[in-house]
């Protein structure tokens, strides 16, 4: 497995949200994060139907256009009853003609499980993962989930995307309610990153 030795990491999004949790999770390391939108980058399209396959995407692509290391996240929500849609869809299921609506995106989850009178407990799973790809084309894989349940109505203004809906298990509270960095310790993510550092940064 190759180390990061560098000093500088692109992080491949425009998410803000996504790049502040990532800064979060690398903060003891001493690298400084750029971002997509720092070097002006646009969106590559992500035209493969499997997580780690649009995360390669964004990864190589901020890697070859900057000449930088680049970390890429693919990340989404799995609901068992429905064959683990949405899955790489989990953000497309929230696009409108004026951006993305993740009230409508929750609300078609639901209506799925109702059409189908899916039993409770609606078991879901989070899952997450990274590509940590280099300008030389080598890249490095790491995959994380977090298991629970979806719940209606949705609770809880914090996180983003679905986490309203989504109650981890052993817990009270949905990623909504959640402090943002409470959940930022337990995800998908953090998952995924705890075995990113073990693997480059360690």
């Amino acid at each position: 497995m190759r180390r990061f030795e560098g000093s500088e990491l692109v992080i491949a999004t425009h998410n803000t949200g996504k790049r502040d949790e990532i800064a979060d999770l690398l903060s003891e390391y001493g690298v400084t994060l750029t971002s997509n939108a720092d070097h002006g980058l646009p969106e590559p399209e992500e035209t493969e139907e499997t997580f780690v396959g649009n995360a390669r995407i964004k990864a190589h692509a901020a890697a070859k256009a900057t000449g930088l290391p680049a970390l890429a996240d693919d990340s989404g929500l799995q609901i068992a009853a429905l064959d683990g849609q949405p899955g790489v869809r989990t953000a497309d299921w929230a696009e409108t003609p004026k951006g993305r609506d993740f009230d409508m995106a929750m609300r078609r989850a639901f209506d799925a499980l109702e059409d189908i009178s899916a039993p409770h407990p609606r078991t879901a799973r989070f899952c997450c993962t990274l590509v940590l790809a280099w300008p030389d084309g080598h890249d490095e894989v790491f995959e994380g989930t977090i298991d629970g349940r979806i719940v209606w109505p949705g609770r809880g203004d914090q996180g983003h995307g679905y986490d309203p809906i989504f109650q981890p298990d052993g817990h009270e509270q949905t990623f909504g309610e959640m402090d943002r960095w409470e959940k930022n310790r337990m995800s998908h993510r953090a998952d995924a990153f705890a075995k990113l550092v073990a693997g480059c940064f360690a």
